[in-house]
């Protein structure tokens, strides 16, 4: 069965900029890929080719089986898009705006009553249906734009930056939200929030410079920066004579008496122990998400 998403070999050139350069991945019904990044690294070009704003210098992009840069007007049925800022009508009501979404998505009366009011309360928004669009805080705003993206109840969801502007408790709401969606639906969504990636995400898609970095589940992702097992080694006193270990392989000092040990095989432990050497504490290491990010962010650059 074919994924609901597949980019192929994205290019996208500005001038002398290769905004994307290469980029390939697919996203299946069920599944949240996240794009990860630092500032300028593509994110919201890639999701501007996937949701047909803009046609890549090269590459290829099939939604729900169909060629998007073929069909443009007949895939925009297969997803909803929330960009970092929702395209909303300022002087619209909220009820009136989604009403228009619905209607514009072909949408009409009992479809569109169901529709209109599942977004409505999933996106918490009766509080607001008959206020200016113009008159709402930034984390309305960014209701109203998922609400719109999800009022045809697409199978895909191109999600840019979907958190800013919301407080702690609206996070956690929009990341169950998403959850929720992603068990029938195929989600693609974009961040430089290290931690909004690491809640999420299904799988991760590292991007430096428009190019791939990483991708994958964490755990895979974090077997490509260290293939070799790794400890947290915690001593009592200072340490140096790391040599003296042919097991060894790279050592970090992270604290006081504290390190983290890459080793080409298991038993450092007892080694340890067999030359005296006091051990506090020793056992796997387990990076966040953010240093591992950081590693392969300064092996790309």
């Amino acid at each position: 069965m074919a994924a609901l998403v597949e980019a192929q070999d994205l290019v996208m050139v500005y001038g002398t900029l290769r905004a994307v350069d290469g980029v390939s991945f697919q996203v299946d019904r069920g599944e949240i890929l996240g794009l990860l990044g630092p500032n300028g690294a593509g994110k919201t070009t890639i999701l501007r080719i996937l949701s047909t704003q803009i046609v890549p210098t090269q590459g290829k992009v099939f939604l729900s089986g169909e060629d998007a840069l073929l069909h443009p007007e007949r895939v925009r049925a297969f997803f909803g898009y929330l960009p970092e800022t929702p395209p909303l009508y300022e002087d619209m009501e909220v009820r009136e705006y989604l009403q228009f979404v619905g209607e514009a998505r072909g949408l009409s009366g009992r479809r569109l009553s169901e529709r209109f009011s599942w977004v409505v309360e999933v996106c918490g928004l009766s509080g607001v249906l008959r206020q200016p669009v113009r008159e709402l805080s930034k984390g309305y705003r960014q209701r109203v734009g998922l609400a719109q993206a999800l009022i045809h109840d697409p199978p895909i969801l191109i999600l840019d930056e979907p958190t800013t502007g919301l407080d702690p408790l609206q996070i956690a709401e929009m990341r169950a939200l998403i959850r929720e969606l992603s068990r029938e639906k195929a989600v693609v969504f974009s961040s430089h929030i290290l931690q909004e990636v690491e809640a999420l995400a299904d799988r991760v898609f590292i991007l430096n410079q428009g190019r791939e970095v990483a991708s994958g589940t964490r755990e895979e992702i974090y077997r490509r920066v260290f293939p070799q097992p790794v400890f947290r080694v915690e001593l009592e006193g200072e340490f140096s004579d790391w040599r003296a270990f042919p097991e060894v392989l790279e050592v970090e000092e992270i604290g006081v008496g504290a390190y983290r040990v890459v080793c080409a095989q298991e038993g450092l432990f007892q080694s340890l122990c067999e030359k005296g050497i006091r051990v506090r504490a020793f056992y796997p290491e387990r990076l966040s998400l953010e240093e591992l990010f950081l590693r392969l962010v300064g092996e790309g650059s």
